[in-house]
């Protein structure tokens, strides 16, 4: 009897014309390359439906392993018939629980696995006691930033991708009042960074520093304005900037032409950033030189969370 039930079972979707329902588990160190590539292919399928065509490219999980090993509670995949068809990532950094990615086979979309793996990840959430959820998701994402609503979390701003010619950059960016130091991982460098992301950003983030730290295609430096201390920034050898973080709002024009200059001084081609819609000055700055937005993307987080002055993000998954 088992030895007939077994093969039916297994064959239901064959046999009776309906799908296995997906299993849901904690992603595995070996998982994460073959879950890249379903995000790679589910933003690009979104991209090119909205008429922005192809933004995304494979890339090592590096950000996702240090994230698994951190804190495994905080990755989840759901597969079907040994497939990914679908992956969810968050990250906890003292009160802020934020949703990194949440992507469904572009197939598999509309039959609940975003909520079932979003269920799981909030779990998350609630386990580790943050006071704070947030993420950030495209604008025209809608079917997305409604089920984000549903759960509690509501948009709070803009955030735009600018990006711009090197060569124009270097031509015209201003004189910089900052001083520039290369960022090391002593203690006091680690206490001095981590204070600047409380004035920021409500958290310190000492952790994804160090991660930052130990990537070679990354160059971090403290700014100062004369003996004072006022923030940071890290730039990539691909012309990213991106954290940058300041301890007064004031100094955010200062420091983002800082971050500039340092971009236009390497060999990048292009030079990026995202920018929040509540940083005036830093947005000013990026439509005099010439950068022009690629694509809008939207901040959403709890209530009492969100009001970014001081702060420009990495990207849509580091924050």
């Amino acid at each position: 009897m088992e030895t007939t039930i077994r093969p039916l079972a297994a064959n239901r979707e064959r046999l009776w014309g309906y799908p296995m329902p997906p299993v849901y588990r904690p992603a595995r160190p070996e998982d994460l390359a073959a879950s890249d590539a379903l995000v790679v292919a589910s933003i690009n399928e979104l991209t090119v439906r909205h008429g922005f065509g192809p933004m995304a490219m494979p890339s090592p999980p590096s950000f996702q392993l240090f994230s698994l090993k951190d804190d495994p509670d905080g990755l989840w995949l759901a597969e079907e018939g040994g497939e990914i068809v679908g992956f969810a990532w968050s990250w906890v950094c003292g009160d802020v629980w934020f949703l990194a990615q949440l992507f469904v086979d572009p197939g598999r979309q509309g039959q609940g696995i975003g909520n079932a793996l979003l269920e799981r990840t909030l779990a998350h959430a609630r386990k580790s006691g943050a006071a704070h959820k947030a993420l950030i998701t495209f604008t025209f994402n809608r079917v997305s930033q409604g089920l984000y609503i549903r759960h509690g979390l509501f948009p709070k701003m803009p955030v735009y991708f600018f990006s711009a010619e090197r060569e124009r950059l270097r031509r015209t960016l201003p004189q910089v009042p900052l001083r520039a130091v290369a960022i090391d991982n002593s203690a006091g460098t680690m206490a001095n960074l981590g204070a600047i992301d409380c004035r920021a950003i409500g958290v310190s983030r000492e952790k994804h520093h160090r991660y930052l730290f130990d990537d070679p295609a990354i160059t971090g430096l403290l700014l100062h304005a004369g003996n004072d201390l006022v923030g940071y920034c890290y730039v990539g050898v691909n012309g990213h900037i991106g954290p940058l973080a300041v301890k007064r709002a004031d100094v955010l024009h200062d420091a983002f032409a800082a971050a500039l200059t340092l971009a236009a001084d390497g060999s990048a081609e292009k030079i990026s950033a995202f920018l929040p819609g509540t940083c005036d000055s830093a947005l000013s700055l990026a439509v005099d030189q010439g950068m022009r937005i690629s694509f809008p993307m939207l901040l959403m987080a709890s209530p009492g969370y969100g009001d970014w002055t001081q702060y420009l993000p990495r990207n849509p998954g580091f924050m």
